[in-house]
């Protein structure tokens, strides 16, 4: 049997191909309406993916799940069990990939009074419990995963999935905010335990609603710290950005002079700290201000 479904995330449309029931569901309590069984009228495929059992006996013995972007295979099979977190990587990879209509920078991107701060950040540095938070205390959440720039200009187009959590982060995201959706656990991944957080309603509501980028923070997380600030120069920030950046040299020019025109026209800060409401009241204070 299949489950097949449509997921329209501004500004793309993935079509997915799907024998595993448990990955439906889950997309369908992540994405809401975005998720469905049909294309709509006025909509076009950008891409298609598959997410199936490994199938033959080893789906009985040992099941697996694969990934497939257009027939080609970019990743090892995974755990049956993990199938649902192979999906939204694989969905990000596919963007990061293909796309190249943007500056993709690999970032969460929060939005507050029309004005957007980037969070480029390595695995590790907290930053999508930073998100999280956020997301849930007056922001409005454009993206966890991937800043989508227009080329030569500091405008972030929103691309809203969920919040990717790991490890000791579960609990906390479920004790802080016990009215969220969230997927099922992908245990012992390589990144460790994995869950989805869905976007919330103001997320899905401004799916489509772009703002300008007004600051970009590199967020360290460091039990030992509390708030920590110190700002960058231009080619601190501008070395950190192009590490970033998934498609720089794919795309050239164009994202050598965006990355440039952040950097000469916003302010850029790598942070410490330990406590989440510390750096709510920096960024409110001190980059949207």
């Amino acid at each position: 049997m299949t489950y097949d479904f449509v997921l329209s995330l501004p500004p793309f449309v993935f079509k997915v191909k799907n024998n595993i029931k448990f990955v439906f569901e889950n997309a369908c309590a992540m994405y809401g309406e975005a998720c469905s069984e049909q294309l709509a009228g006025d909509e076009f495929i950008d891409f298609t993916l598959s997410i199936n059992d490994g199938g033959g006996l080893r789906k009985i013995f040992k099941p697996q799940a694969r990934f497939l972007c257009d027939e080609k295979e970019p990743f090892k099979p995974l755990t049956h069990s993990q199938a649902y977190a192979m999906l939204e990587w694989g969905m990000n990879w596919t963007v990061a990939a293909h796309e190249f209509s943007y500056v993709i920078i690999h970032s969460a991107v929060l939005e507050k009074d029309g004005k957007a701060i980037l969070f480029p950040a390595p695995p590790g540095s907290g930053k999508s419990t930073l998100t999280a938070f956020l997301a849930n205390n007056g922001w409005r959440l454009m993206s966890d995963e991937m800043a989508l720039i227009t080329p030569n200009s500091k405008t972030v187009t929103p691309f809203v999935r969920p919040i990717c959590l790991k490890n000791a982060s579960i609990p906390l995201a479920k004790q802080w905010f016990p009215d969220s959706v969230f997927s099922s656990i992908a245990k012992d991944t390589h990144k460790g335990d994995v869950i989805h957080m869905a976007p919330n309603k103001s997320a899905m509501l401004g799916k489509q609603q772009t703002a300008e980028i007004v600051g970009v923070v590199f967020p360290n997380y460091d039990t030992t710290k509390s708030l920590e600030i110190y700002q960058l120069n231009m080619a601190e920030s501008y070395m950190q950005l192009v590490d970033n950046a998934f498609n720089f040299t794919a795309i050239g020019e164009p994202a050598f002079s965006t990355i440039t025109r952040i950097i000469e026209q916003v302010r850029s800060f790598e942070i410490f700290y330990n406590d989440l409401k510390d750096v709510e009241a920096f960024l409110s204070e001190d980059v949207i201000d």
